[in-house]
């Protein structure tokens, strides 16, 4: 990878990462509003994940915890498409929760279109970092394998 795309790589991922950093933390230590507002959410997911808990505030909580981790590590740029992965795991179930502005009225929805799509903006992000380097990493190994058969057969 030239280093002027790596450094834009490594910078995006240490720009993307703080919201889920600083979100996570909260999340984890003051749930409060969000553990109300996740609950229709959480009991749609039950309906297909039988085996969550039913303790709302744990959810959040866990939510909050792996965010918390998951936005450590991509900004450390440690195991960063795991990490990207999980968030984007976490972002989904997060944004139907929090931001559901299809089912508010008229002035409250304004507001959460936009925080919406900034989700979605970020989820696209995440993508990307989770992407990355994945086809370069597969053409080098095949690029190995081969030098490595043209050697013996020479």
């Amino acid at each position: 990878m030239a280093i002027g795309s790596a450094l834009l790589q490594a910078t995006g991922r240490m720009l993307t990462a703080p919201i889920f950093i600083s979100g996570g933390y909260s999340a984890l230590t003051q749930p409060g509003g969000r553990v109300e507002a996740a609950g229709p959410t959480l009991d749609t997911m039950r309906e297909y994940l039988p085996f969550l808990p039913d303790d709302d505030e744990l959810l959040v909580r866990a939510n909050g915890a792996l965010q918390l981790a998951a936005g450590t590590g991509l900004l450390l740029g440690i195991k960063p498409r795991v990490s990207a992965l999980a968030l984007a795991a976490s972002l989904v179930p997060t944004t139907l929760a929090g931001h559901a502005f299809w089912e508010m009225g008229e002035e409250d929805a304004a507001v959460h279109k936009t925080h919406f799509s900034k989700n979605v903006a970020a989820l696209g992000g995440l993508l990307l970092v989770a992407g990355a380097d994945v086809g370069k990493k597969a053409a080098q190994k095949a690029a190995k394998k081969a030098a490595k058969k043209a050697s013996r057969q020479s």
